[in-house]
C-alpha cells in the first residue's frame, strides 16, 4: 500500500512501581512514525490522568522517547492513564496539525513490603 502512513505510542512505563517517598512517578512512552511531512520540532506529547495534562519531554539519548514525572497523591494504589501526541506537518500549499491518542494504560504502585522483582512487570 502506497501512500499509508503510520504512527504508534508504546508505552514503556511498567506496569507497577515502588510507592515514591516524594510521590512523584516516571511516565516514558516512544512515539515512532513514517509521516514524512510530520515537523518532529512541533510535537507536543501529554499523559493524561485524573483529568490532567503533564507535559512530557524529550529524553537525550534515545530518539522518539519522552517522560515525564507525574505527582500521584499518598495512598493511590492504581493509576489510569494515556498519552496523546500533538504535531504538525506540511501538506501541499499549507500546514496541518494531527494527534496521535494511546490507549488506555494501568499503572499500580505497590507498598515496599509486596514490591519483590517490579522489573520485569512491563506491559
Amino acid at each position: 500500500m502506497l501512500g499509508c502512513t503510520t504512527s504508534t505510542i508504546t508505552n514503556l512505563t511498567p506496569r507497577a512501581l515502588p510507592r515514591s517517598q516524594t510521590g512523584l512517578y516516571t511516565v516514558e512512552a516512544m512515539f515512532r512514525s513514517n509521516q514524512r511531512a510530520m515537523d518532529a520540532e512541533s510535537m507536543k506529547p501529554i499523559v493524561i490522568f485524573n483529568n490532567q495534562a503533564f507535559p512530557m519531554r524529550k529524553t537525550q539519548l534515545t530518539e522518539g522517547r519522552w517522560e515525564t514525572l507525574v505527582p500521584i497523591p499518598e495512598g493511590t494504589k492504581v493509576i489510569n492513564y494515556h498519552f496523546k501526541f500533538d504535531y504538525e506537518y506540511s501538506a501541499v500549499l499549507m500546514r496541518g496539525a494531527d494527534s496521535k491518542l494511546s490507549p488506555p494504560y494501568h499503572l499500580q504502585i505497590v507498598d515496599e513490603s509486596s514490591t519483590g522483582n517490579l522489573l520485569m512487570l512491563r506491559e
